[in-house]
């Protein structure tokens, strides 16, 4: 059981995304099982769990690749199952991949222009004849993408393609281009991957500042824990498709079945 305020009462009264006794089979393996947890607007969420705990299967369901085949999500209040991962990513739903699936040849610029294109109003006259309207709308875009870019000083880059830059400003383009879409709630797959210790107290810094910056959900998967630890408010622990924990950073740390699970006798050591 959660501490207090985890509850489902005070801080999930009106959650953001809610998971309701999800369960998800394939074949004769259950990778997850009654699975319980919420997320409100304003949240920073940690999820955590050894390889093969259903990570990324959760991220699978929120985000339409899979179908539970018990239970409910909801997202803002409106069950979300059954639909496809475009349309949930405009209803504000967006994730990073734990491999960079930037658009390697495009330039940095053109990836985050091409998220922008997400909420952009579609006028066939305007398309075609190149009116008023159109460049209107390009200009606009183009200024975004600009304003974007400077934020997270990626503007050196705007020319070169996505695959030319140094690790971890591709994985800054690839937030970037995330936080383009309009996101309510972002989900980032093991962000810290790869990166040495300054790149990692970097991103750190930049998910909290995006959270912050944008008034948006985060719900992070992650084996780091000095990253995890350092940022979540909130931890789900999952281990062979079971929710064994939910509480904050300090009470995850103390707790034998997570020590057992996964910490280990040192919760801070890296996978």
């Amino acid at each position: 059981m959660g501490p207090a305020g985890f509850d489902g009462h005070e801080l999930m009264s009106a959650p953001l995304l809610q998971l309701d006794r999800v369960t998800i089979r394939f074949g004769g393996l259950t990778a997850l099982s009654a699975l319980d947890f919420g997320i409100g607007a304003d949240e920073l969420v940690g999820l955590i769990g050894p390889n093969g705990a259903g990570k990324t299967t959760v991220f699978n369901l929120i985000t339409g690749v899979y179908q539970p085949t018990e239970g409910n999500i909801r997202f803002d209040g409106k069950s979300i199952a059954g639909l496809k991962p475009h349309r949930l990513a405009a209803l504000g739903l967006t994730r990073t991949f734990q491999n960079i699936r930037l658009f390697p040849s495009m330039s940095v610029f053109d990836n985050v222009r091409a998220a922008v294109q997400l909420h952009r109003p579609h006028g066939i006259r305007n398309a075609l004849w190149r009116g008023r309207g159109f460049h209107d709308g390009e200009n606009a875009v183009s200024a975004l993408v600009m304003e974007m870019l400077d934020m997270f000083r990626l503007t050196r880059f705007r020319d070169e393609p996505s695959k030319s830059l140094p690790y971890g400003d591709q994985r800054r383009l690839e937030i970037v281009r995330a936080l383009a879409t309009r996101p309510r709630l972002l989900l980032l797959d093991e962000p810290a991957a790869g990166m040495n210790s300054t790149e990692k107290v970097e991103l750190m810094k930049l998910i909290q500042f995006v959270k912050d910056k944008y008034k948006i959900a985060v719900l992070l998967v992650e084996h780091d824990m000095q990253v995890v630890m350092g940022i979540c408010r909130r931890i789900v622990v999952l281990d062979y498709g079971v929710k064994i924990a939910e509480a904050t950073p300090a009470e995850v740390r103390k707790d034998p079945k997570v020590i057992e699970a996964y910490l280990g006798e040192e919760p801070t050591i890296q996978k």
